[in-house]
């Protein structure tokens, strides 16, 4: 049979491998979800001055406010 000691170290190692699991899948998660949506292309509409963005990868986009065909901003 296992001593108190034993039987307590063993909760505490379990519950911190859990712990240590759920905050690196909740990471990598978050992780994921802010690269998709840092990684969008920005436009700027010549017509009526609107600032918009667009996936990643867009070379051409219309305004959301005019409708008007905008090439992505290069810096």
């Amino acid at each position: 049979m296992l001593d108190l000691t034993t039987v307590v170290v063993l909760y505490c190692v379990i519950i911190a491998v859990a712990v240590v699991a759920l905050w690196l899948w909740y990471d990598r998660r978050d992780h994921r979800s802010f690269e998709a949506d840092r990684r969008k292309t920005t436009f700027h509409c010549i017509r009526c001055d609107a600032l918009y963005v667009a996936p990643a990868g867009t070379a051409l986009s219309h305004c959301p406010k005019c409708g008007h065909e905008n090439a992505r901003l290069r810096f």
